[in-house]
């Protein structure tokens, strides 16, 4: 591994590419803090299927594209003296140093629960009012439900066991079948969301990332299926002309492999 003066360096080097290419490159000096976000969600997301697929050459590819990004808004921030990287490093040292005062203070603590409880303490302490405020309002509705019961568990409101939760799960489920019965379509709507919200719920008991979990889903599905469609390839079948029992008989066989 590298020394801690070859990664200063090559940290130094990066900023000076920066500079660089945002004084000569017509692309790069085009570029604002807004046209590079959509940008930047996209690689945090490529950075997020490197890391399901364990492919760890990757991962260090894709965080080299987030660290070229928050270099980018950094240098946009010192053009119009705003703040630069400097102010951002500190930044985050400042917040680390002040939020784990059982590290850099006097404060005992017994767990991870704990730290986790006197953290969203001490923002409240920061001027925050809502220990909600810290969720970003942008974030895809299964991680922003993830993160709303992990804010609020943190100040103590939260179940005591799994078994309540999977109580509240099939309780929901039961509301949304009377719903459906009904047929009524906006609270078919309402139901579906608090089951999901309850299955998510209770992912955090089991120590499962509800996110993860249903993407490793949706890689599975989607490799299963183009099995399927390499084998009626290759019978020069079409999907559309097989019947759902002959479909079948490569699911299973894409399941065994």
């Amino acid at each position: 591994m590298n020394s801690r003066e070859e990664q200063l360096a090559a940290f130094d080097r990066l900023l000076t590419i920066m500079d660089e290419l945002r004084a000569q490159c017509p692309w790069d000096k085009k570029q604002t803090l807004e046209s590079l976000r959509h940008l930047t969600i996209e690689e945090t997301y490529e950075l997020g299927d490197a890391i399901l697929d364990h492919d760890l050459e990757e991962v260090k590819k894709e965080l080299g594209d987030l660290l070229l990004h928050i270099v980018f808004y950094a240098k946009i921030g010192s053009e119009t003296k705003d703040f630069d990287i400097a102010d951002v490093a500190n930044g985050i040292c400042e917040k680390l140093i002040h939020r784990h005062p059982h590290i850099y203070g006097d404060v005992a603590v017994a767990d991870e629960e704990e730290v986790k409880r006197n953290w969203e303490k001490i923002k409240l302490q920061e001027g925050r009012k809502s220990v909600l405020e810290g969720v970003p309002r942008s974030l895809p509705a299964m991680v922003k439900a993830s993160r709303i019961q992990d804010k609020v568990a943190g100040v103590g409101f939260d179940w005591e066991a799994p078994e309540q939760v999977f109580e509240k799960l099939q309780e929901e489920l039961a509301e949304l079948q009377e719903e459906i019965k009904v047929q009524d379509h906006e609270n078919m709507t309402a139901e579906f969301g608090d089951v999901l919200f309850s299955m998510i719920n209770y992912a955090r008991f089991l120590k499962i990332n509800p996110e993860d979990a249903l993407e490793r889903t949706n890689k599975k599905f989607i490799k299963r299926f183009q099995y399927l469609e390499a084998k009626a390839k290759e019978h020069n079948k079409s999907l559309e002309e097989m019947t759902l029992a002959e479909m079948d008989v490569y699911w299973e066989q894409a399941k065994k492999l």
